[in-house]
């Protein structure tokens, strides 16, 4: 108990000096811009590559722009690999607490991937008594998390913010099976997506299924440039399902060469991994 909250103040004050996670959870329609630090990302994220031969790779992010250096750098980078044998199970955790509400949405092609994002107040996640107010969705496929190695057909990361821009994400694992009902409601849209992006209505974000009270918790980074940590990490125990036609649509979609865009997992190098045992 004690050791975790050590771990969660330390990462409280990594957070509050965060200058770029704003560009993340915030994708407009046009460049994205810090009003904080005023670092300017183009939504389109072709300087970068996810296939490893590429000499703009995974493993060349943190040289291509001075404000990835994190991506090279950073000692508490994600994605990571969970070791169900080596868990710590503290105290401090407790249920996760969603009081998630329907809000606009519009569906954006970022480059990268594809991203659902609520223009109005979508609800909030509330972790150890804080409440991250709901921004976005997005898919990677194939997953980024690994599970004792084994990586997945694909993984949404639900991003959450507070005002002081403090940002959880959670993960949700998906392997091959039976549709996704909440992907299913979004198929259409997917097909015919272009980078004008697709203006949804509203969008219940309840839809996304957890599937579990169990989860996993860590503290790590962003998953793409510019790999900023800080970020309260959960990725849910329970893995669900989603059909081929949804991937293939979704993969299909990406239109900077990204059909596949998971990041490699990264070093733990010492952090520990949480289970909420769902009690």
């Amino acid at each position: 108990m004690a050791n975790f909250r050590l771990l969660s103040l330390l990462f409280a004050s990594l957070l509050l000096s965060s200058q770029t996670l704003l560009d993340f959870c915030h994708a407009e329609g046009g460049p994205e811009v810090d009003t904080k630090s005023r670092v300017v990302i183009s939504e389109d994220e072709s300087p970068f590559s996810y296939k490893e031969e590429a000499a703009n790779g995974p493993k060349q992010w943190g040289s291509i722009n001075s404000t990835w250096k994190n991506c090279g750098d950073g000692k508490f980078q994600s994605p990571i690999d969970v070791p169900e044998q080596k868990l710590a199970v503290p105290g401090g955790l407790g249920r996760l607490k969603r009081n998630y509400k329907p809000a606009p949405a519009q569906l954006v092609n970022r480059g990268h991937d594809i991203s659902l994002k609520w223009n109005g107040d979508a609800g909030e996640l509330q972790i150890n008594g804080t409440d991250y107010k709901l921004q976005q969705c997005h898919w990677h496929s194939p997953s980024e998390h690994t599970i004792n190695g084994r990586r997945f057909a694909m993984e949404v990361h639900m991003v959450h913010m507070t005002p002081n821009h403090d940002v959880a994400v959670v993960g949700i694992l998906y392997k091959f099976g039976r549709p996704d009902p909440f992907l299913a409601k979004l198929l259409s849209h997917i097909k015919t997506l272009d980078k004008k992006g697709t203006d949804l209505g509203i969008v219940n974000p309840q839809d996304i299924n957890f599937g579990s009270r169990k989860y996993y918790r860590y503290f790590g980074s962003l998953t793409v440039p510019p790999c900023t940590e800080g970020v309260t990490w959960t990725v849910v125990n329970k893995v669900r399902t989603v059909s081929r036609e949804q991937l293939s649509a979704l993969r299909n979609a990406v239109h900077d060469g990204f059909e596949e865009n998971a990041r490699p997992v990264q070093a733990l190098a010492g952090r520990q991994v949480y289970l909420y045992a769902g009690q």
